[in-house]
């Protein structure tokens, strides 16, 4: 048996040298994988007393990213997904609707629910944008059967066209002292939602991580087997942009089989696979079609792994093995 010297980075400090750059010119980006930047190298966990919403959210607004764990249904963790994605945006795509006859008690459970106030209301045939429902509209309402065609704001609506700037966008909001603008196509089809609330969002964190849209970005975890495959599909429709297929033990025939599986289905989902620990796990993973892979098992200040399984790598060592 060789015994060889395993470290972790408490174990190590960083030997100072000459510098003439000064703190706040420093350049943290990094890429998580080749599609993803973000502005800071920093991760949330996908434990579920750790990342949902909430925490995704104010980590791509830093610069991060929060990975939703799936420690839930696979609709409840794609509803996680979604409030990120339409948290903060320069546009929402394709917006939550409702009908001309949609009542007012259907229009009250989606607000609890998505936590959204402006619905564009669509002819139910033609997909046709035919008037706005607010929460003003609503406030004073108390019959729940009342139908959003007796509410909403049908007069001029105030639309641009899909294409349109957010400059834009920006300009009418102003001018007209609205709080949202439809975004709709030449066959006047709301595709889009642009609000104020959110570019006033955008402004306040310019270093935000977003997608090409300009919605927040986020992750969220998947497994193995077919159950894992299904999750993955359908957190990557609901906008994920990285699944993580998280294991304890990432050095496996079945973390590789659905790598490849998700892979295969549509190379535009970007793939994070672990936890491993050596270098032969990590080449397996990255043979396997993983964007990125994930190192360290029982590295956390609070994780037993090391003593209860004894099983392990040091996270400095392993991190250098893997590299």
């Amino acid at each position: 048996m060789e015994i060889r010297e395993g470290l972790t980075f408490d174990d190590v400090l960083l030997e100072p040298g000459p510098s003439d750059v000064m703190p706040a010119e420093v350049d943290v980006s990094t890429r998580l994988t080749r599609d993803i930047r973000l502005n800071i190298p920093l991760l949330s966990s996908a434990m579920d007393t750790v990342t949902e919403s909430r925490l995704a959210i104010a980590m791509a607004q830093a610069g991060g990213l929060g990975v939703i764990h799936r420690n839930m249904t696979v609709d409840e963790q794609a509803d996680q997904v979604r409030a990120v994605k339409r948290y903060e945006s320069g546009m929402v795509v394709n917006p939550v609707t409702v009908f001309p006859d949609t009542s007012l008690g259907e229009v009250r459970e989606i607000v609890a629910r998505k936590k959204i106030t402006g619905f564009p209301v669509v002819d139910r045939e033609t997909g046709r944008l035919v008037g706005m429902l607010t929460n003003r509209d609503m406030r004073f309402e108390r019959d729940p059967e009342v139908r959003a065609a007796s509410l909403m704001t049908t007069g001029e609506l105030v639309t641009v066209r899909e294409g349109a700037g957010r400059e834009a966008a920006q300009n009418l909001l102003r001018t007209r002292k609205i709080e949202r603008v439809i975004v709709v196509d030449e066959d006047y089809r709301a595709v889009g939602l642009i609000t104020m609330k959110d570019i006033e969002k955008a402004q306040a964190f310019p270093h935000a991580a977003k997608d090409e849209q300009g919605r927040l970005r986020v992750g969220a975890a998947s497994t193995v087997g077919d159950a894992g495959y299904e999750r993955a599909m359908m957190l990557a429709e609901a906008g994920a942009d990285v699944v993580v297929i998280d294991t304890a033990h990432g050095h496996s025939s079945s973390v590789a089989a659905v790598v490849e599986r998700i892979k295969r289905e549509s190379n535009r989902i970007q793939i994070i696979a672990g936890n491993v620990a050596t270098y032969d796990a990590t080449r397996a993973l990255i043979d396997a079609g993983s964007d990125a892979v994930k190192v360290g098992i029982g590295p956390g200040s609070i994780c037993t792994t090391r003593i209860v399984a004894g099983v392990g790598v040091p996270q400095l060592t392993a991190v250098m093995d893997s590299a």
